[in-house]
Parts: structure tokens; sequence; C-alpha cells
């Protein structure tokens, strides 16, 4: 006989119960903190500090997080920097490797991983994005052609430790990342949520509290500022990964290079110059944000006489939805109907003009310096003088707007 009776019940009992004979909730806990240490292994070593270099990492701590990533996902440095990289540099145009506006949510939401892969397999992508990344000899040598030798390992340490219940372990940690970063912050994160800031694409921050995938729910702020080692902006806000970010940071292991900027004010200038443009143009988006801010309560102000003359609630719940928007951002059938609501509401009208004509003054590349200075000052006296007190207001703060430091 192969096995004793003995040997045999033995064997059963590995199979059953593994080296650690763990109950149901240690074997759930530890899946939890393994899939949370790959997490964070993707936003602050691949994201923030390997593909926008947002951060600087000790040797000892990037090193640890290349090889868990080795071990728990089988992913390559190079090829999801390369990957990202190129997502930002052609973002839902042609030639974004994973944009629901191309692709269709459905297809970047459930086969987002078999588009990671497709991508990989684009050389050219790998040398015109992938510069930069880890080429050392483990890297050469082990991490990229032996990829799929750290998953083999994994599934043998799952199951060394916990039997039969390892496989459903070790699939876990293989669906998460292309799961909830293929998956959700890709597909979702482009196509549903709520929007700070009017950056060039479709993003959206998924959920204002980033814990279940590190902060990577706050994905409309990260495309405002790619370059920002943390992703909340808002008071109410919370990104994960830049707390554990502060906590590398307070023992030496990690140096935050750039944060979101802060618009700040000092005392109203009699007239805009030239630092007030460039605090302005700095802070555009968070300029643009407030002025949104603006509008809606301006709209909410006259909602009882706007409903009366209208006579139409979807039409104004639609115009709280997409009258702050860049125009070209709005949908031509909505753009139509919201044309019905400013017919009828000039303090509306004017301000939504205004908005387009203030989003123009750095969107022209054709301006000079001294140009856009001049056409700033006309737009801050044209507002100053509409007749409309929240415009009055946002101009005169406009004139107090300075550089942090200034």
């Amino acid at each position: 006989m192969l096995f004793s009776e003995s040997g045999w019940n033995a064997f059963i009992d590995f199979l059953a119960q593994g080296l650690t004979a763990a109950s149901w909730w240690q074997i759930v806990l530890f899946t939890l903190v393994m899939t949370h240490i790959t997490i964070v292994s993707v936003t602050l070593y691949l994201h923030r500090h390997q593909a926008h270099r947002a951060l600087d990492l000790h040797p000892a701590v990037a090193h640890f997080f290349r090889f868990w990533l080795w071990l728990t996902t089988g992913m390559v440095t190079k090829e999801w920097a390369a990957i990202h990289r190129k997502h930002h540099a052609k973002c839902e145009q042609d030639g974004d490797p994973h944009s629901p506006q191309v692709f269709g949510i459905r297809k970047v939401l459930w086969e987002g991983a078999e588009l990671y892969r497709a991508e990989a397999a684009n050389a050219d992508t790998l040398r015109r994005y992938g510069h930069g990344t880890p080429d050392d000899w483990i890297e050469r040598k082990l991490y990229t052609p032996h990829s799929r030798l750290g998953v083999s390992l994994m599934l043998i340490l799952d199951v060394a430790l916990f039997g039969v219940a390892g496989l459903a372990v070790w699939a876990v940690q293989m669906a998460w990342i292309p799961f909830w970063a293929a998956g959700v912050i890709n597909g979702i994160g482009h196509y549903w949520g709520y929007r700070n800031f009017e950056s060039a694409d479709a993003s959206t921050n998924v959920f204002p509290w980033g814990i279940i995938i590190g902060g990577e729910e706050l994905h409309n702020n990260h495309h405002t500022y790619p370059t920002s080692a943390k992703f909340s902006v808002k008071p109410y806000e919370f990104d994960l990964g830049w707390v554990y970010i502060k906590a590398l940071a307070a023992l030496r292991l990690a140096r935050p290079k750039k944060v979101p900027p802060k618009l700040a004010f000092g005392d109203a200038k009699p007239v805009a110059d030239e630092q007030t443009l460039e605090a302005i143009v700095a802070n555009r988006y968070e300029v643009m944000a407030r002025y949104a801010r603006e509008m809606r309560a301006a709209m909410q102000a006259e909602w009882a006489a706007l409903r009366a003359q209208v006579g139409d609630e979807s039409l104004l719940k639609l115009a709280r939805r997409w009258l702050h928007r860049d125009t070209d951002k709005v949908p031509p059938p909505v753009r139509e109907r919201l044309q019905t609501l400013l017919q009828a509401a000039p303090t509306l009208a004017t301000m939504h003009a205004m908005r387009e004509e203030l989003r123009r003054l750095w969107s022209d590349a054709g301006l000079s310096r001294e140009q856009m200075v001049r056409e700033l000052q006309a737009w801050i006296q044209r507002a100053e003088h509409s007749g409309v007190e929240a415009l009055r207001q946002f101009a005169q703060r406009l004139r107090a707007a300075r550089l942090v430091g200034a």
C-alpha cells in the first residue's frame, strides 16, 4: 500500500484543514489581509510611485511591494506602468487601453483583465510608456520572464496552510485586482459617480471614502491631479493610501513629492495682475468647482420661480446635473433642453455664458500671457457689473486669489 491507514487519515486531515487547522473566520480574515496588502502594493507602488512618480519609496519598501505583486498577482511593473500611462495619454480616445467610453462599460467591468493582457502584449506601448521602471537582475531573470511562478507558489502556500479551502483563498486573491482595479476603477471610475472637477475626461469618484481600494475610489480627483500622491481633496473625502504614505514618511521610508494645489486668498487687488492670473490658472479646476457651486446655489434660490415659469420638474433636475458642466461634455439632446431653461432664466443664462468665457481663458492656446491678463481683467469687470450678485462676489473673490507662499 502507498499509505498506511494512519498515513491516509493524516493526508485526509491535511486536505481538510491544512497545516493551520484554521476556522472559517480565520481563513476569511487571512484572505482579507492578504488582498488588502495587494491593494496597497498596487496603489502605492505601481500607481503613485512607478506610473506617476508622485512619491519616492525606500528601495527596501519598493522591492517588498514588487515581490508581493509577483507573488500574489503575477503583474509586471513595466507592463502596468506603461498601460496606465497610456490610459492617461489617450484617455477616452481610440488607443485608451480600457476606457468604457470606447469599449463599453460591460466589457471593461467584466473583461478588464483581458483588456490589460491584450495591451501588455503591445511592444510599442511598453517601449513608449514603460520607461523608468525596474530593470535590475531580479526583474530580468525572475519577475518578468517567470511572472506565473509567483502565483503558483502562492497557490502551494495557500493549500499548505488551509488545505482544500486554500483553493478558494487563492481564487479570491487572483480575482481581487482584476475585479476591483481592472473592472471597478477602470470601468465604473469612468462611467458612474460624482465629479469634483471638470477634468478633460469622463473620470468619476466612485466613493468619497477610499478604503476598499486604498484611495483609488477617488478617481476623478486623481485624473485632475495625476502627479499628486494624495487623492482626497475635500474635507469629507478619505484616502487610505495617503494614510499609509504618511506613516511610511514618518518612518523615513517614503517621501511625497506633490499634493493637490490649494486655492489661497489674500487681500483683493484693485485690478487682477499677472500673479492673479498664475494663481487662477494653477488652480483652474478648483476655480471652476467653486463656480459650479455658485451656479447651483443661484438655481436653488430661483427654484420656485423657475418651476412656475418652466413647469417641468425633470428639466430643472437635468439642469442641476448638467448646467455647470463644460458645454462639450453635455450630450446634445440635453444641451437642447437646457436652452429652454436658459431662455426663461436670465440670471442662469448670464452665469452659464460667463462660465464658458472664463474657461476659454486658459483653453485658448493662442493667447499670450499679456492677452490672458487683459482677458481676465475684462471678465472680472463684466462679472462685477453684470447685475448678478453671485457673479459680483465671485469676481471680487478672484481678485484676491494668490499662489500659496506668494
